[in-house]
């Protein structure tokens, strides 16, 4: 999927300064339904993880494969999405995301079995992985390029309110279940009830996605020139010179080669340098844990002797505090730049997970008697919610923004593709050896996550490149 920058045709200033900006932010808010799809199914299987540990009676190790079969789906939904896109359009992606995301909803709240349960979240992922390539590319291809950093932040805002929405509905479900998430509700547990209203949001995606017009970039490969321009004068503004943006697109595509996994090919390790940038970027994002707290969060507090109506709460106020940070972010990606943000992000981060190691480290006790000295708890707490609102206001956003911008034209589709798989796995990888590594050293795990976050300094450092202000047809 070749999300070509809508830059400003010669000598039309107000494409910098569109004149129905409320429409523009509505359409994208729309397209970013999906992440918001994305972050509610994510960690809304926070709350259930207990649960069903104890209903299908299974050890930490088959636990974490269910949580994270999810993340199969999202793996294989983003190495196609790209693909379907250019062969169907962008809207039509989004549809067919929204009726999988409420097949798994209706299916993961009904399972008959533990392998019925992983299918049904598999199902559910691949929704989510179409959704993460699909809503940074369309948003990158409608917005003005004076807007594209922010507006390209609403997919980041999307994915963090989902988040913080699933932990609430979580916990209201929990106090409606009188604080048990095995407690039954209208005849069914909690945690089934937990795992099913997400039916609510996933119809909402589908029906919001026939309110908002298809992109420009699409509708010129298929020929349909004149509902390019009137999308054209929507989001840019009507001053524009539309007959020449809709040349300066149909030139960007035809001078382009149709993006294949054979054309990332060619640097001295196989992939070209910037594909692998943007599997470094993705990968560091998984590999410092960001997604042990929205999908652990609840148990991990509660592993350190915190009861489960208080950790939930916790949960909810981290994802509050991730929320704060992505704000944050959207305020600035533009204002400093892409690289500024992540190394004030990778700094933070790493400051922050050093000390949850440290305070972990004072856990004591065994099975269902373990706890922290109060000093410490505090501390763990407070370090873990610096690093959700580091993380919030730098990796969070700025990957998504980069990986939307940064790859030539040339190979965008493919690149976005493989660089959004290489995420889904590395979170595969964090998520199903968490309960492991926890069980064995929690501090142990949080050392790991502070290394790749210093890692990740260098990095930045030496090869991410600053995408700020630059049209995308610059990417080169």
């Amino acid at each position: 999927m070749t999300s070509t920058a809508n830059a400003p045709a010669s000598g039309g200033g107000s494409a910098s300064h569109p004149d129905h900006l409320g429409h523009v932010i509505f359409i994208t808010a729309a397209a970013a339904m999906g992440g918001f799809l994305f972050g509610y199914d994510s960690s809304v299987i926070n709350g259930a993880v207990e649960a069903i540990r104890d209903r299908f009676d299974v050890g930490s190790a088959a636990l974490a494969q269910v949580i994270a079969a999810a993340l199969i789906g999202c793996a294989l939904g983003a190495a196609t999405a790209g693909r379907i896109a250019d062969r169907i359009g962008r809207i039509r992606c989004m549809q067919i995301a929204s009726l999988l995301f409420t097949a798994s909803a209706i299916g993961s709240a009904l399972p008959f079995a533990l392998w019925d349960l992983a299918t049904w979240r598999v199902i559910g992922g691949f929704g989510i992985g179409m959704a993460s390539v699909i809503g940074p590319a369309y948003i990158a291809e409608v917005s003005p390029p004076a807007y594209r950093g922010r507006l390209a932040s609403f997919q980041q805002a999307a994915i963090v309110i989902g988040i913080a929405v699933s932990q609430l509905v979580n916990w209201g479900i929990l106090n409606l279940a009188d604080g048990e998430q095995r407690g039954e509700i209208g005849g069914l547990e909690a945690w089934q009830w937990m795992l099913g209203v997400m039916v609510v949001p996933a119809v909402l995606y589908g029906l919001l996605s026939f309110a908002i017009p298809e992109s420009p970039r699409f509708l010129v490969s298929v020929g349909r020139t004149d509902k390019a321009k009137e999308v054209l004068r929507e989001v840019e503004g009507s001053g524009i010179d539309a007959d020449a943006r809709i040349r300066e697109i149909d030139h960007s595509m035809r001078s382009e080669v149709k993006s294949t996994f054979k054309d990332l090919l060619g640097g001295r390790f196989g992939f070209l340098p910037i594909v692998w940038i943007g599997i470094g970027l993705s990968v560091f994002q998984q590999l410092v844990g960001i997604n042990v707290i929205f999908y652990y969060s609840s148990s991990l507090w509660q592993s350190v002797g915190i009861d489960a109506s208080s950790s939930f709460l916790y949960s909810f106020e981290t994802s509050v505090v991730n929320i704060v940070g992505t704000v944050i972010a959207m305020i600035f990606v533009d204002r400093l730049g892409r690289k500024p943000l992540a190394l004030i992000g990778s700094v933070g981060m790493a400051l922050s997970l050093g000390t949850a190691a440290w305070a972990f480290s004072f856990k004591t006790g065994t099975g269902d008697n373990i706890s922290l000295p109060h000093a410490q708890g505090i501390t763990a707490l407070v370090a873990a919610n610096f690093f959700v609102l580091f993380f919030a206001l730098s990796w969070g956003v700025v990957v998504w923004v980069l990986l939307g911008e940064m790859f030539p034209g040339r190979i965008r589709a493919a690149a976005l593709g493989v660089a959004a798989a290489a995420q889904w796995i590395a979170n595969w990888v964090i998520t199903v050896t968490f309960p492991s590594l926890s069980d064995w050293n929690l501090s142990g795990a949080y050392m790991i996550y502070t290394f790749f976050a210093v890692l990740s300094i260098p990095f930045i450092l030496k090869w991410v490149p600053e995408t700020k202000g630059k049209a995308l047809e610059e990417m080169g």
